[in-house]
């Protein structure tokens, strides 16, 4: 049970909002994990799905109804949210397996009113949403003002972190440069503006960075990029130094939040025709540009795939960043190898001992997100945070998993390892090894152009499938450069995805395995996409992977034997790059910890 919002205060919280229901004529209310920018970290005000229920887990959504509720999440959750959660009041479903819309159809009656606010949901999702109130005679209805605001009495104020420009030397491009490039994509298909809800975007755009969310260098706000390369900056000026503001230049206006509304009224009047993200703009900006007359032409977030495609200088960077984080990485694996066995060593304390070395690093600007610290079982909780009343110590003859990243000013990090912790039992060496296959398959694919990462995700998972097992999170997730962690729109996953892999495109490779209760296993890289050339006599040119990431692969839990002579080279020659490039940057204690570390796995 979550210690923090004892089960009692959510039974208060869910008692008073369906008393706003019942003053509302509402029979429920959708309360989606989401701010008005649909991001993955949001500011404290906007956690409205932990307040009401315990749950802290980053994508979720409830559905609260006046005599039933349920909370919906996905495979990484579904171990944390019955930790968090309250079953007797909210019902735990798995989103894919049970999806909200089924949930929605069969128990709402006819003439229901299930409350939305759209300012909390896209155009996309909220289209299954309509069609299951409709096939259950029910109405999915706006609502003025969101119901848990009205409740929330200490609901935290919107932050007001100062905004930092992002040097043109370490973002490769000039912000203006950056604008007539989308504002050239603009006026070749017909349309006068875009509205950009996205921080990221945004921050990519202005060459800016923030710190209003956790993790990410965010600052929250909304723009419209028009077809001339004009901006309008809508954000509480508070946060803009003269600086700052200053070198925006003359093409970018900067307008208080409340100026969007008329600004979109405006476009309306003037008949503009204006680009929205259906999967990624609030609902409440949709629905004003209809109503104010504008032509709303649905397209992607344009620079959504502009920002994924890094340029020379950025990948640069991130090799930079990768290095630095690596030998700390590396460090912290040297320190682990020693006092792990010894028993003395938590969950908490393993974090913190990795925290210190990365917060030693030049550039370095904080975690990238909540380090996974997970011993044996806690493993095998995909997302999991460690707590004080969590915390365990790691065990000889145990796993343990550690999913961390860091945040640089020339680069973003994400990197797991999976370490044995005394001995490894047979069962552990074999999946392990199933898994390092997996990355393996995915960190040697050869492409045409035009892949998909969802036409390469079975790489993966082939021999994990071939012994009976599965993972259920996807492979890889793009990554940004000194911005979220998690980067659109490009993914390695089942899920389908329409956006080829292109060259600068910064992705991880990231299987697993997890038995719940006992231990859990993942292995992530971070790549990025590079051109192979035409091969002789072939038409299309083809792509693979340039793994960026530099630390030690825990030899104790390789079963050598089950690799071919081409998984063993790679593993071989990746270790070798890892120490000849990080010895020089360790203590002496460390490098000879890594030169055992990265032998040949004939020398194992």
């Amino acid at each position: 049970m979550n210690s923090i919002h004892p089960a009692e205060t959510h039974a208060k919280r869910l008692r008073m909002l369906r008393e706003q229901l019942r003053q509302r004529r509402l029979t429920g209310f959708i309360v989606p994990r989401s701010d008005a920018h649909q991001g993955e970290y949001v500011a404290p005000g906007a956690e409205r799905l932990a307040w009401l229920t315990g749950f802290t887990g980053s994508a979720g959504m409830a559905v609260i109804l006046r005599d039933s509720a349920v909370l919906f999440v996905d495979g990484r959750y579904t171990v944390q949210a019955a930790a968090e959660v309250d079953a007797a009041l909210f019902e735990i479903r798995h989103v894919t397996e049970d999806p909200p819309r089924a949930w929605i159809e069969t128990h709402l009656k006819p003439r229901a009113r299930l409350g939305f606010d759209a300012w909390l949901h896209t155009p996309a999702q909220l289209e299954g949403y309509r069609v299951a109130c409709g096939k259950a005679g029910a109405r999915l209805v706006a609502v003025k003002d969101n119901p848990i605001d009205a409740i929330w009495s200490d609901q935290p104020s919107p932050p007001m972190a100062p905004v930092v420009a992002h040097d043109e030397q370490i973002a490769g491009e000039a912000s203006a440069s950056k604008r007539r490039r989308m504002a050239e994509g603009l006026r070749k298909e017909g349309v006068d503006a875009v509205v950009l809800p996205a921080p990221d975007s945004v921050c990519w755009l202005l060459n800016v960075r923030g710190g209003d969310v956790p993790y990410a260098p965010l600052m929250l706000a909304f723009s419209v990029l028009g077809a001339d390369g004009s901006v309008a900056l809508f954000v509480d000026a508070g946060k803009l130094s003269a600086d700052v503001r200053n070198g925006l230049g003359p093409d970018v206006s900067v307008n208080s939040p409340e100026g969007l509304g008329p600004a979109l009224d405006g476009m309306g009047a003037a008949k503009k025709a204006v680009r929205v993200d259906r999967d990624g703009t609030p609902e409440w900006i949709v629905a004003r540009l209809k109503k104010a007359g504008a032509e709303i032409a649905f397209g992607p977030d344009p620079c959504a795939l502009a920002k994924a495609i890094k340029s020379a200088v950025e990948i640069e960077g991130i090799r930079d960043a990768h290095v630095r984080d690596g030998a700390s990485l590396t460090r912290f694996l040297a320190w682990l190898s020693q006092e792990g066995p010894a028993g003395g060593v938590t969950e908490l304390s393993a974090a913190e001992r990795l925290a210190s070395y990365r917060e030693q690093n030049h550039n370095y600007r904080g975690a990238s997100f909540p380090t996974i610290s997970g011993a044996a079982g806690n493993g095998a909780i995909v997302h999991y945070r460690v707590t004080p009343a969590t915390d365990r110590r790691l065990e000889s003859g145990s796993l343990y998993l550690v999913d961390s990243g860091g945040q640089y000013l020339d680069g973003t990090t994400d990197v797991t390892r999976t370490v044995a912790i005394g001995t490894p039992s047979e069962e552990m060496r074999t999946r392990f090894t199933l898994v390092l296959k997996g990355h393996i398959a995915v960190a040697t694919a050869r492409f045409p152009k035009g892949t998909t990462g969802s036409q390469l995700d079975v790489l993966a998972r082939s021999a994990l499938w071939q012994a009976g097992f599965d993972y259920d999170h996807g492979t890889g997730h793009g990554v940004g450069f000194y911005l979220g962690v998690h980067e659109g729109p490009q993914r390695i996953s089942k899920l389908p995805n329409r956006v080829a892999l292109a060259p600068g495109m910064v992705i991880s490779n990231e299987p697993g395995y997890y038995k719940t209760g006992q231990y859990g296993i993942r292995i992530e890289n971070l790549v990025v996409v590079t051109s192979m050339g035409k091969p002789k006599n072939g038409a299309k040119e083809f792509f693979g992977f340039e793994t960026l990431t530099l630390a030690p692969i825990d030899l104790a839990l390789v079963n050598g034997g089950m690799l071919s002579e081409e998984e063993r080279g790679w593993l071989d020659r990746y270790h070798a790059r890892v120490r000849e490039t990080l010895t020089p940057l360790v203590d002496a204690d460390t490098a000879a910890w890594l030169g055992q570390a990265t032998r040949p796995l004939s020398h194992v």
